[in-house]
């Protein structure tokens, strides 16, 4: 079996049980302690699962976060795809708000190595420093300031939601911490999760960008149902993850 199917049935039996032990991944699957433990490693370092002596167990309401920099290296592949598909759906010159999620970023460095014309507004500094350093004159920037958080390098607060609300884009294409097992968006930090509800609710249509990583893992604050989106892009997902997204109403495109 390869090691991405099994870790996926690790998953599966974990949310089914609400734990998995080292021994059981040894004899359910035949694999040394030493490959159990490393899968189970891999799924704690997606958010899967939170490791415990001798097994794992399901994550728990966290308000940890990652740094933007770390963040941008897990998941690559998923993410670049998810940009490649975010970016087919843009006509020339719409305006569409990004996140300050690492997806986006891919989202705005795809945007820029097919050249589409349009105008991104985004409360997220790198996006702002990609597009300021590699833009052409085809792309206009719209940056939504507000209180730095260094380590989302991202702008929140106050001016941050009277920015995004003085302004109506065509789309917006967002990520999040993770997604419940009914639909709902959830993000470590609540002023981040205060911002991306608002460019919800200033979008004409929403765009949930999500990997396999998302998926049952529940950040502090609520952003959104999913069943208020457009629609959900969702890469490295079986068909049958996706099922409670779509139960909750969302409008999921699998990935292939």
């Amino acid at each position: 079996m390869l090691a991405e199917t099994r870790r996926r049935a690790i998953a599966e039996a974990l949310r089914a049980n609400g734990s998995v032990a080292v021994a059981d991944v040894q004899s359910r699957f035949g694999v040394s302690p030493m490959t159990a433990r490393r899968d189970l490693d891999e799924l704690e370092r997606r958010g899967v699962l939170r490791r415990t002596h001798g097994g794992a167990v399901l994550p728990t309401t966290s308000a940890h976060e990652d740094s933007f920099a770390r963040r941008l290296r897990v998941e690559v592949a998923a993410k670049e795809q998810l940009a490649a598909e975010a970016v087919a759906l843009l006509a020339p010159r719409e305006t569409v708000f990004l996140d300050s999620s690492t997806t986006s970023y891919y989202v705005a460095r795809q945007l820029l190595a097919e050249g589409t014309p349009v105008t991104v507004l985004t409360n997220s500094l790198p996006v702002m420093e990609l597009i300021f350093n590699e833009g052409g004159d085809n792309v206009e920037l719209i940056g939504v300031g507000g209180t730095l958080r260094r380590l989302t390098r991202s702008f929140v607060g106050p001016y941050a939601i009277r920015t995004v609300e003085g302004h109506f884009a065509d789309r917006l294409f967002l990520s999040v911490k993770g997604l419940t097992e009914k639909g709902v968006m959830t993000d470590a930090d609540a002023l981040e999760a205060e911002v991306k509800r608002t460019m919800i609710a200033q979008a004409g249509e929403a765009t949930l960008l999500v990997d396999r990583s998302k998926l049952g893992v529940r950040g502090l604050s609520v952003v959104a149902s999913v069943g208020g989106l457009a629609n959900v892009l969702a890469a490295g997902v079986s068909e049958d993850e996706a099922g409670p997204l779509r139960a909750a109403g969302a409008q999921v495109r699998v990935l292939g």
